[in-house]
């Protein structure tokens, strides 16, 4: 598509004298207009000619420069099409080629950008409210991976503050009943419940835990020191085994308690830029320049201790000096968009011209029907829980649909995983999510076992193929007219790349994936593959493979398997 593109903003450019780079070509609505439209409109004050008088004009003189792609006057649009032959070779040549990398290309190159996803707290099981930010975060990653960025991937574990020192006096209370190594991460989330159901009613309780935390900061008391690695320990272990289904690796995996060293120099670094100011015994920054309403950053409280805003200033301080990224995106939950506004807002009051680097990409939350989760009430839905759930759902259906399936327990797990995985990523990311039990393990309609099990009729048509011994002769591309909807779809993946990346958005791509899915399953059902004159079969089978390439490569991207049989 790229070619096509660049040859109508080449013939453009020389018949406006404005640079191509500026000339942007848009999809038209219907698609029997033609396959890209041009407004004329930004040509109207160069050309001192009205929008419609410029199109007329144009179409006569651009229909000598463009071989192979006719060109209409529509109003104040130009509407151009490509010869469905050199269409379809040019798409189905470039898909096939590209393979497992198709969408691929070097527009990010010596460019560097830091995720910041996933970032569960440490003693605390994964809850489905962690699926969020670890697959918008993984995805993202992929995309920007793609496009020839170079990414650092951080999970920025909570292994910090005064939860921690609840904790511990919860261990010193009542560890002796506690079994720890059979079940760490639900014997741990036990104790969690139990500190905050009698904490108001045992002041001694409470106290213990604030002095366990002070204790833990100072960082002189080893035994205190000991049992808080432990409890690391064992949360990343468990952490893991979830990652590992969900295809999610890190760059790095650092805790909050690792810019601990290096809290003390950025609250120098912000005093230094002449910002703070101390009010009632606490060392704030005023951030009223923001609006009057926003509170001001609290850096150290009355006793000395740290916030997780001045732990997240001594993080973002780290990462440019590490990286000097060209973005820094904070993949966290729309409900702490006041703490990244103040974070923002202390780096502009320091006058540092990279903090629009610096970007919070809120996301929905997801919901109980009765409310939203709270692992202190113990009201919450284990990660863990819902992927098992989902890939017995799996399992169930093919054994019910394709019971002789060899493969059956490592596709249901690739099914069963992608399903949950998909029906995040198929919404807007800003929009909240309720958890629906229904709604999640549906493997019918716009969810990503539709778009795994169009991959893998797309595979089974090629197995077959290759039993036949057809496809082997020279295609006759002109055969795929009647695709264009399929080859249109696939061949404008790489700017769906372009534009998931621009709006942080993955759902552009399910989006996609979907549209993709829906067009080549219409194609298919009026379109026989096999059996057809040798042009026709090649032609086809030529653009069953791109299609499935083109599949695989978007559910890669989401972090969604790619099973060739179902």
């Amino acid at each position: 598509m790229q070619e096509f593109t660049d040859k109508i903003r080449a013939a453009l450019s020389e018949r406006s004298g404005l640079p191509a780079q500026g000339l942007k070509l848009e999809q038209p609505r219907d698609p029997k207009l033609g396959d890209f439209a041009f407004p004329c409109f930004p040509l109207a004050k160069a050309l001192k000619k009205a929008p419609p008088a410029i199109a007329a004009e144009l179409a006569g003189e651009l229909a000598e420069d463009l071989d192979g792609i006719s060109v209409e006057a529509a109003g104040p649009y130009l509407n151009f099409r490509v010869d469905p032959a050199r269409l379809a070779e040019s798409v189905v040549s470039a898909a096939v080629e590209a393979g497992s990398s198709y969408g691929s290309t070097r527009d990010g190159e010596g460019k560097k950008i830091v995720i910041d996803l996933s970032s569960p707290n440490i003693a605390k099981p994964m809850s489905v409210g962690h699926l969020r930010s670890t697959v918008i975060g993984g995805a993202l990653q992929r995309i920007f991976d793609a496009l020839g960025y170079e990414t650092v991937g951080i999970n920025h574990i909570g292994d910090w503050g005064s939860q921690f020192g609840k904790l511990i006096a919860a261990l010193d209370r009542w560890g002796a009943e506690t079994d720890l190594e059979t079940d760490p991460i639900q014997a741990l989330l036990a104790l969690y419940v139990r500190y905050h159901e009698e904490e108001e009613s045992d002041p001694e309780l409470a106290e213990a835990g604030r002095a366990a935390f002070r204790a833990l900061e100072g960082g002189e008391d080893e035994e205190v020191r000991r049992k808080w690695e432990h409890i690391t320990e064992l949360s990343l272990a468990e952490f893991d085994k979830i990652y590992s289904r969900l295809g999610v690796t890190f760059d790095e995996v650092r805790g909050e308690a690792f810019y601990e060293p290096y809290l003390e120099s950025a609250v120098d670094r912000v005093e230094a830029a002449g910002i703070t100011e101390m009010s009632e015994g606490a060392l704030i920054v005023d951030l009223s320049h923001i609006s009057e309403s926003t509170p001001p950053c609290l850096l150290r409280k009355t006793d000395g201790t740290t916030l997780y805003a001045t732990r997240d200033l001594a993080a973002v301080f780290h990462r440019w000096e590490l990286y000097e990224f060209t973005r820094c995106l904070y993949v966290v939950g729309g409900d702490q968009r006041l703490h990244f506004q103040q974070l923002k807002g202390v780096l502009e009051r320091m006058e540092l011209d990279w903090e629009e680097r610096v970007e919070h990409i809120a996301f929905g939350m997801m919901r109980l029907p009765e409310g939203r989760m709270s692992t202190r009430k113990g009201r919450v839905i284990f990660l863990e829980d819902v992927l098992d759930r989902a890939v017995e759902e799996a399992l169930r259906i093919i054994h019910e649909k394709n019971p002789d399936l060899s493969c059956a327990a490592e596709v249901a797990e690739q099914v069963g995983v992608g399903a949950v995985v998909f029906n995040d990523l198929r919404r807007e990311r800003i929009k909240d999510v309720e958890f629906d039990w229904d709604e999640i393990l549906s493997f019918e309609g716009e969810t990503g076992p539709y778009v795994q099990y169009t991959h893998a009729r797309l595979a089974s048509i090629q197995r077959k193929a290759k039993d036949r011994g057809e496809g082997e002769g020279e295609p006759d591309w002109a055969a795929l007219e009647d695709a264009r909807g399929v080859l249109l779809r696939i061949g404008r993946f790489p700017d769906v790349l372009r534009s998931a990346a621009r709006n942080a958005e993955p759902s552009e791509v399910s989006t996609w994936l979907l549209g993709l899915s829906r067009e080549v399953n219409g194609w298919y059902a009026s379109h026989r593959v096999l059996g057809q004159d040798s042009g026709v079969t090649t032609a086809r089978l030529a653009l069953v493979r791109a299609t499935q390439q083109a599949l695989a490569a978007g559910l890669r991207l989401l972090g969604v398997a790619a099973p060739d049989e179902m």
